[in-house]
């Protein structure tokens, strides 16, 4: 059929030209048959204890290379909370840092000020977890369901909210959303310990002070089709839990795609 054929490679619509003249007249073959989802990726600095779990980062970065999705990354131009010493777990109480520039380590150094992020520019945005998000992007680590959010944070998760478009979190991050988008729907995994399965799992308790509804789900594939994920499609919101839970990198690595899927899924890209 006839809508079938603008869709043909140039190469192709050539030969259709010279094989069957004034066929395809009226389509334009050279146009791209799509347009790839844009995803904006925001960062919270380097490092699981004082920014971006890095783990979570990389995959979110695979999986939307492998969905076709073109990536622009983001972090807000601020002092860090404080510098975590990762091979002590402590505080380096000498050291300040800026997450932006921390983040661009992550970003390989393409990124920009979370000030540029608009929704004019991108289909989606992704936050991905790590402490950063608790202690960079919000105060959460601080002051639980009394925390503040960034300003820049608050105003991308609103905008997206109000266009309409996609927003994606994962671990910890999803508290943000709890937080500034009223009633949304996120998960964390689960809401007990379990032996210390889950040794956050009392931020389920937060999310739902906050005024956010925590669903419980995996981090482990299932037979369910994502059932590592939770899909809020009234508010176009999808969480997974990653590394909210002890379990083995290929888990974290399945649930943070099967967000991802999703994410891509509600742009209709």
């Amino acid at each position: 059929p006839a809508p079938m054929l603008a869709s043909l490679r140039p190469p192709l619509c050539t030969a259709l030209r010279w094989a069957v003249p004034g066929l395809l007249a009226s389509f334009h073959c050279s146009a791209p048959r799509f347009r790839p989802a844009r995803v904006a990726v925001v960062l919270s600095g380097c490092g699981v204890y004082d920014g971006t779990e890095i783990h979570e980062a990389s995959a979110i970065l695979v999986h939307l290379s492998r969905g076709g999705a073109e990536v622009q990354m983001y972090a807000p131009d601020v002092p860090q909370m404080h510098v975590i010493d990762h091979s002590k777990g402590q505080p380096a109480e000498a050291e300040s840092r800026n997450v932006l520039v921390e983040s661009a380590r992550i970003a390989r150094g393409k990124i920009a000020s979370l000030a540029k992020l608009t929704t004019a520019d991108h289909d989606a945005v992704i936050f991905p977890g790590g402490f950063g998000a608790a202690k960079n992007l919000s105060t959460f680590a601080v002051d639980g369901k009394d925390c503040k959010v960034n300003r820049e944070v608050e105003r991308v998760l609103k905008d997206f909210h109000k266009a309409g478009k996609p927003i994606g979190l994962c671990c910890i991050s999803p508290v943000l959303a709890a937080k500034v988008l009223s009633g949304a729907e996120v998960t964390v995994g689960h809401e007990e310990e379990e032996g210390g399965k889950w040794p956050y799992a009392g931020t389920a308790g937060a999310i739902k002070e906050l005024g956010g509804k925590h669903y419980v789900k995996e981090a482990v594939f299932s037979l369910t089709p994502f059932y590592e994920a939770h899909v809020d499609t009234k508010n176009k919101v999808v969480t997974t839990p990653a590394f909210m839970c002890e379990t083995e990198l290929h888990n974290i690595f399945d649930g943070i795609g099967a967000m991802v899927k999703n994410v891509l899924k509600l742009t209709g890209k």
